[in-house]
């Protein structure tokens, strides 16, 4: 990681050249015959700022024939693109005068985040620009599946680089008119009529093995009101359905999809809108479990108290047989009131188990994805209203094999990426409208 005082140095460096190579991790780099050249050509068609390019990824040990290089495409630019963590390759092409610029403009002294306030200022002052061919080989220093890198940025050991990435992005954020102050509304808990004022809704399909679980720690609940389970199953052809039918308790609301495409929040919606629909929703994965008996009496606790319009817990990562594995507990405690609907701008994902005040969710309804559905509606309802947290494990998050996130193609994982990028572009474009 760059501190600001690296990035001035690096500038300085470069004095007197249009152009600076960087280097935005520690790997080896090997560049394709004139791969700088075509860099510094695109940056002059386009007047971009910075150019960044495709690659191939090599192994550990020596440089392979071409056939055994695995192609490493990176994903477009676009103004949702704030990940701190956004994959630009192992190298970028920066113009020398606009990172000077960008420099003059630095106030704040980071140790880590010298590099992503680089990038952001230079997005405030032009293009960055994708070039959509492959330029260079690149040993990475990270080969491990996506499922063991997802929760990297929630370890408890990188909070105080969290927390410099928060300050950097909150300051674009305010830069570029897109700053919201502290939401402040709240929800009036008596709208509606509902015979249950709490309903699990666990969507699944194809969950054989996980599916039985998930619905005992549902129905093992202990509350003061009443509540039910809606299962919605899309389309399982491996035997999930006969799991769920074997349940016989009335709390246990069973939806099965027509065929089509429902994607997870397509399934979300279906439970949502189901007359049987309790006045909170609560989310419990079909491979996780709630970790005791007083999850949802929690849940709704927190919603009575504080009146807001969702509620997010902490879990705790396990093996399937609840043996806990690291980061151990992931409670999001860089989340503060104050900011933290606007650094959710940043972040990948807002934390888990969540729960929503279903008048809300039924106006709002959820995107017919299978990847960030939650996140859509999470940074839509933190925009205009208060989001509650509990900071004590509500279920564990059990990680196996059949994880849909366990270990995704560089394709699927771009693709998973640019969505939530997209829209994040679009809360930006809200958030700026609202500023005005």
């Amino acid at each position: 990681m760059y501190s600001t005082q690296d990035i001035r140095e690096l500038c300085a460096a470069a004095a007197g050249h249009e152009f600076i190579a960087i280097r935005t991790r520690d790997t080896e780099i090997i560049p394709l015959e004139f791969a700088r050249e075509r860099m510094e050509q695109v940056a002059g068609y386009t007047g971009a700022v910075m150019v960044y390019a495709d690659h191939f990824n090599l192994p550990a040990e020596g440089l392979p024939a071409v056939s055994e290089a695995v192609p490493a495409p990176a994903i477009e630019y676009q103004e949702g693109a704030l990940r701190d963590d956004f994959d630009f390759g192992g190298v970028v092409l920066v113009r020398v005068s606009a990172m000077q610029e960008a420099i003059a403009g630095m106030t704040t002294e980071y140790r880590y985040a010298g590099w992503y306030d680089l990038r952001l200022r230079l997005s405030r002052l032009g293009p960055i620009v994708h070039i959509g061919e492959y330029l260079y080989y690149e040993k990475p220093i990270d080969c491990r599946a996506t499922g063991e890198r997802l929760f990297d940025y929630v370890n408890p050991r990188n909070r105080e680089v969290q927390i410099e990435m928060e300050a950097a992005c909150t300051e674009h954020l305010k830069d570029v008119g897109a700053w919201l102050p502290e939401p402040t509304r709240l929800v009036d808990l008596s709208e509606g009529e509902f015979e249950y004022e709490a309903s699990v809704v666990i969507p699944c399909r194809n969950r054989v093995r996980t599916i039985g679980d998930a619905i005992r720690s549902a129905l093992g609940q202990v509350t003061d009101f009443p509540y039910n389970v809606i299962v919605v199953d899309d389309n399982s052809t491996d035997g999930t359905a006969e799991v769920i039918s074997s349940f016989d308790d009335p709390r246990l609301i069973y939806i099965a999809q027509p065929s089509g495409y429902h994607a997870i929040g397509g399934n979300w919606n279906a439970a949502v809108h189901h007359p049987a629909c309790g006045r909170f929703a609560l989310q419990l994965d079909s491979d996780d479990v709630y970790s005791g008996p007083d999850t949802v009496q929690k849940f709704v606790d927190a919603f009575r108290r504080e009146r807001c319009a969702m509620v997010i817990g902490s879990y705790r990562l396990t093996d399937m047989d609840l043996r806990e594995l690291p980061p151990g507990v992931i409670d999001h405690r860089e989340w503060t009131p104050q900011n933290g609907h606007n650094n959710a701008l940043r972040i990948n994902g807002l934390g888990a188990p969540r729960g929503f005040w279903t008048p809300l969710l039924r106006r709002i309804n959820f995107p017919l994805v299978k990847y960030g559905e939650d996140y859509a509606v999470a940074l839509r309802i933190c925009r205009e209203y208060r989001i509650g947290r509990i900071y004590e494990p509500m279920y564990d998050c059990r990680r196996w094999e059949g994880n849909s996130d366990s270990s995704l193609s560089i394709d699927r994982e771009n693709a998973n990426n640019f969505y939530k990028d997209s829209l994040r572009t679009w809360e930006l474009q809200a958030r700026k409208a609202l500023s005005v």
